[in-house]
């Protein structure tokens, strides 16, 4: 199990768009993915669950990874975090 913090920086946070990205990047794994905010901890290949974590800017979350293509997962979730989903 590999996991990693995470900060929202992109403007408007976690929401629609960055989910589906989301839920994209964590399909091409096999490993289970999950983002986890306090003590809610979601699939990240749940759109639903995603945006249930309601997190705006500033937000800090925790990817977490495990099996085979662990370390990969996390690198590509990470990511779409560092580039804000593009939209920046």
């Amino acid at each position: 199990m590999i996991e990693k913090e995470l900060t929202v920086t992109n403007e408007l946070g976690l929401h629609v768009r960055p989910a589906v990205l989301i839920v994209q990047r964590s399909s091409n794994f096999k490993s289970e993915i999950w983002l986890i905010k306090g003590d809610k901890k979601v699939n990240a290949r749940s759109i639903l669950n995603l945006l249930s974590l309601q997190a705006p800017r500033g937000t800090h979350l925790k990817i977490v990874a495990e099996g085979d293509d662990e370390e990969e997962a996390v690198e590509a979730i990470c990511k779409l975090f560092e580039e804000k989903f593009g939209e920046d």
